[in-house]
């Protein structure tokens, strides 16, 4: 648990002169799960799709177990990439697929196993979030709760070492948020994968998670256990925990 898996190191990154990422630096523990709290629009997806290699930064590392993403050879991002997988914010399932051609889809395209194989890795994930019942269906047939176990589902058939969460409850209500939140935390117990989740769902998904970073004006400003966050009185971290707006920088500058 205490080593680093990723460790992200002076990561910036602008977009059409707006500079969103200004220098991120955050350690990732191996196991459990590492949230990213902030305001939106603060570069939260930004991050991890610099991780995932969605994007490439303009300055600054993104380190695998100590091994820099850039330094890698083709080959070695490629067994990376198969190690990692991304639950997007609005699941991106396919709507001419069945929940059971969802879950398969990284298989077919990240594999060669063989049919036989992929179906029984299929039917294994599709047991273990209770999804026979609509396996068969397509993803407009189904709840948004479902949607949301199958995208799962999808993240995790080809067992990957690291899984990151972009909002991963956005659209549902609180029995069906909690009912995510848990299976997502049972998932990464019984698979031992390491998450990295950005989430609003405070403080709900403070209870699965092991270690919070803030992410404010483009940096990392606080980093510590959830109840080492809750208990916070870092002006910035206490302020978005209440919900309130930041104050106008005069007065910041004043106070």
């Amino acid at each position: 648990m205490n080593h680093s898996l990723i460790e992200i190191k002076a990561l910036r990154k602008s977009f059409q002169g707006h500079e969103v990422l200004r220098g991120v630096d955050l350690t990732v523990p191996e196991g459990g799960i590492t949230l990213i709290i902030g305001k939106s629009g603060e570069g939260k997806s930004v991050l991890l799709k610099h991780i995932v290699g969605l994007l490439q930064p303009d300055s600054g590392e993104v380190l695998f177990q100590g091994r820099p993403l850039t330094r890698m050879r083709r080959s070695e991002r490629g067994v990376l990439a198969r190690s990692m997988s991304f639950m997007f914010q609005n699941m991106a399932l396919f709507d001419s697929l069945t929940v059971f051609e969802n879950i398969a889809l990284p298989l077919r395209e990240k594999t060669r196993l063989p049919e036989r194989d992929i179906a029984a890795r299929v039917m294994a994930i599709v047991d273990h979030l209770e999804l026979g019942p609509v396996r068969d269906k397509y993803p407009s047939q189904i709840s948004g709760g479902m949607q949301k176990r199958v995208a799962l589902a999808r993240a995790l058939v080809n067992e990957p070492k690291v899984v990151l969460f972009d909002e991963p409850t956005t659209g549902l209500d609180p029995i069906r948020k909690n009912a995510v939140l848990s299976l997502i935390a049972q998932s990464r117990k019984t698979f031992g994968f390491t998450a990295l989740m950005v989430s609003h769902d405070i403080p709900d998904v403070f209870r699965i998670a092991a270690k919070v970073a803030m992410l404010d004006a483009g940096r990392i400003v606080f980093t510590g256990t959830p109840e080492e966050t809750l208990a916070s009185e870092m002006p910035v971290v206490a302020r978005f925990l209440a919900g309130e707006e930041d104050p106008p920088a005069d007065m910041e500058e004043a106070s």
